[in-house]
């Protein structure tokens, strides 16, 4: 089939593995007899110190002539005190808006050979295998409105959180589908014990729950889920949340993984015929300080890829063969930096060229 992609390398260590990763997908393409058409944008800091803005139009042209987009992660502490427009972020709020991408998936799961670099007992992760899906689109981070307003004492800034019954169906949508080729359980996340808009998206999700019996579905509250993750994330199998708090519980769970090096993402739109819309990225961010020296991990990336394959191409067979090749690659004992451990006897310290090299001819 014909794969028209773009990528968008972004800031720090994103480009390193996102370009380590695009060359998985070209050693994938060819593997598998793919035509492989690829463009590059800009998107974050880079774009603004070329175009002025973090999400150019030419970005969005371009990814909306395409049928995914891979992304690496954006932001750069120069621009910590930039206005909220000139800040990298913005660009992918802005994208992700532009081109209605409203559920954002990521899988976590304890690689057997991996539980020593979780900083949590090996009896605690051992077995995780979860999806997190968070609402993208939606929530305090669009809600208007918004703004910081006075001065001196009288100085406030406010934030708005909402949610469309419309967005909340959508999204809990996705998560029973999911579900439905896993465990079959659900666990909804939310604050309805003191918002009004946790008590609506509760609401709607128990009664979209009538449409999928075969599923479990249970309710927790987001402080509880965060204890939860740490004390018994094998419980877990679809957790279902919004956008903030899936903000923060995605990345908690990175440590069940042993590093959010090791987190794929997934963000999906609307399908047209049988392909789904997606930006993929890993879920970690720009580590500036490693950034250049060939020490980032490109694992989540390069599971970004089999997302992609998975998601917007239907290509099952190429997405375990990325993940299949993965957990070889890593049961042989190789780690970057992030997740490497002395206690392992067989582990052997490697670069990122090396660790996307490994995994292609693993593949």
């Amino acid at each position: 089939m014909d794969l028209n992609i773009l990528v968008l390398p972004g800031d720090g260590i994103g480009a390193e593995v996102t370009g380590e990763a695009a060359r998985v997908l070209r050693h994938v393409a060819g593997k598998w007899g793919h035509r492989l058409n690829v463009r590059e944008g800009l998107l974050g800091g880079v774009a603004i110190h070329k175009t002025g803005t973090p999400f150019p139009e030419e970005t969005e042209r371009l990814a909306a002539g395409v049928d995914a987009t891979l992304m690496g992660a954006v932001g750069l502490p120069e621009f910590d005190n930039a206005p909220p427009e000139k800040r990298p972020e913005k660009g992918l709020l802005k994208i992700r808006q532009a081109l209605g991408v409203y559920a954002n998936l990521r899988p976590v799961r304890a690689y057997a050979s991996l539980l020593d670099s979780s900083p949590l007992k090996n009896t605690r992760v051992e077995g995780t295998d979860m999806i997190i899906v968070r609402e993208l689109t939606g929530g305090i981070y669009y809600g208007t409105p918004r703004g910081i307003t006075g001065t001196g004492a009288e100085e406030r800034a406010v934030n708005t959180m909402t949610y469309t019954r419309a967005e909340i169906e959508r999204v809990t949508r996705m998560a029973f589908h999911l579900a439905r080729a896993r465990r079959k359980k659900v666990t909804s996340v939310d604050k309805s014990n003191v918002l009004e808009n946790s008590q609506l998206w509760r609401r709607v999700v128990t009664e979209m729950a009538r449409e999928y019996p075969e599923i479990e579905l249970d309710h927790m509250l987001v402080d509880n889920c965060a204890m939860q993750l740490v004390l018994n994330p094998r419980r877990f199998d679809v957790v279902l949340t919004e956008n903030m708090f899936g903000d923060i519980l995605s990345d908690e769970a990175a440590a069940l993984a042993g590093s959010l090096g090791m987190l794929p993402s997934a963000s999906l739109g609307a399908q047209s015929g049988d392909r789904v819309f997606g930006f993929y990225e890993p879920a970690g961010g720009t580590a500036p300080d490693i950034a250049g020296k060939n020490l980032a991990n490109p694992i989540a990336q390069i599971l970004s890829v089999g997302l992609m394959m998975l998601h917007s191409f239907n290509r099952y067979d190429v997405h375990n063969a990325i993940v299949e090749a993965v957990g070889r690659v890593i049961a042989a004992g190789l780690r970057t930096g992030d997740i490497f451990s002395a206690r392992e006897k067989n582990a052997r310290k490697v670069g990122t060229t090396e660790m996307a090299d490994a995994i292609a001819a693993a593949i």
